[in-house]
């Protein structure tokens, strides 16, 4: 199974299958609720590997995201429009579109011990444009 993630704003960003170790999509509801509560909100959290330039190729994108989590809520190039792709057997299994996507938390992990660094991204949505987000799946391989 391969991911890709792609973000979209005053750059843009893509991470294709090599960078992309696992993404995790979650509903954001307080724990606290004892009925469906409109306080709904997501999460998606991306893992994977930063990858160093080999053969002239260029390095991959995990720097721009680095950059992008430091922007101030002040501008708007805070929120991005960000997309994920789910594919099997070079098929689209799964679509996650967050349009206005912010950064919650991003951190980067190098170690001696594996010759490479990993790095975490946790993106949500914008709680007032929850309607704009979709998440689709179901394609078939016409």
């Amino acid at each position: 199974m391969g991911l890709r993630l792609k973000i979209e704003g005053s750059e843009s960003i893509s991470l294709m299958e090599t960078s992309i170790t696992s993404v995790v999509f979650g509903a954001d509801i307080p724990h606290d609720s004892n009925a469906r509560s409109t306080d709904l909100g997501s999460t998606v959290l991306v893992r994977g590997k930063i990858l160093a330039a080999v053969d002239g190729e260029a390095a991959d994108d995990t720097s721009k995201i680095a950059r992008w989590s430091l922007v101030p809520a002040e501008n708007s190039d805070c929120y991005r429009k960000v997309g994920i792709d789910v594919v099997s057997a070079s098929q689209v299994v799964r679509q996650i579109s967050i349009p206005n996507a912010f950064v919650v938390d991003y951190e980067e992990d190098f170690t001696d011990e594996t010759g490479a660094g990993t790095f975490t991204l946790l993106l949500k949505q914008k709680k007032d444009k929850m309607a704009n987000l979709k998440f689709e799946g179901g394609f078939s391989g016409e």
